[in-house]
């Protein structure tokens, strides 16, 4: 009989075996019981911890920004573009690291304060260049929300980089569609080449800010640089930090 001591089981050690789980048997397969026999323990051992599976998504939602955060340090002369491009970038980035782990992601609510620090130093910043505190909200979610529903339907496709499901050939969807030629060509477009796609949605969504917030931020005399004429022009980041759940 192995006398090697293990760790104590806690709530840390818990959410880090299931996240690691969670890429061999994806969301529904996520079980209490089948994470208990990864633990070599009984399932009511983990009641003790987190009273139902989504009490343990919450802390794994909570572990996973802990682990975006510690990759990255903000850089306080950001404008408010290069800060919603580096977290939402940042955010992609995370998510795909994990198989379903935008759905694990969203919905879930932080078990600790890990999120407040960067989302008051991010609404500072808002602020400063013109924003008010509800446009500032309004903006950093919006991106967030775009950035999350955009990981959830990418990982419908992919659930993990290079990890295609079947029923995704857009050869032989284009070929049923045949008698709906736009729609056929459109499969390419949307199954494909996500990393463009992500990049061009989210200009979108800065170009939708500027415009809706535009005169108001220039009123305030905000730092503007070279605006994103392209989606080529826009190169991934270094993981940044996640828009703050409220």
């Amino acid at each position: 009989m192995s006398t090697e001591k293990r760790p104590p089981l806690d709530r840390a050690r818990v959410a880090d075996t299931a996240l690691k789980l969670l890429n061999e048997v994806g969301l529904d397969g996520l079980t209490l019981r089948a994470i208990a026999k990864e633990l070599d323990v009984k399932a009511p051992a983990l009641y003790w911890h987190f009273k139902d599976k989504q009490a343990l998504l919450d802390e794994m939602a909570t572990e996973m920004f802990r682990r975006m955060v510690a990759r990255t340090e903000l850089d306080p002369s950001d404008t408010w573009r290069e800060r919603l491009l580096k977290s939402n970038r940042g955010l992609r980035t995370a998510l795909l690291g994990y198989r379903d782990g935008a759905k694990v992601y969203s919905g879930s609510r932080f078990t600790a304060l890990v999120h407040v620090e960067q989302m008051e130093e991010t609404l500072r910043l808002f602020t400063a260049a013109g924003f008010t505190l509800a446009q500032a909200v309004r903006a950093t979610s919006t991106s967030y929300l775009y950035t999350l529903g955009f990981v959830i339907e990418e990982q419908g496709v992919e659930p993990l980089p290079g990890e295609r499901r079947e029923g995704f050939d857009v050869a032989e969807r284009a070929r049923l569609m045949a008698d709906f030629p736009l729609s056929a060509a459109a499969g390419a477009e949307i199954f494909q080449d996500f990393e463009r796609h992500y990049e061009e949605g989210l200009a979108l969504v800065l170009e939708g800010i500027e415009t809706r917030y535009g005169n108001v931020l220039q009123g305030r005399g905000e730092r503007r640089e070279k605006p994103h004429t392209a989606a080529p022009d826009l190169r991934p980041d270094e993981p940044g930090p996640s828009a703050p759940h409220a």
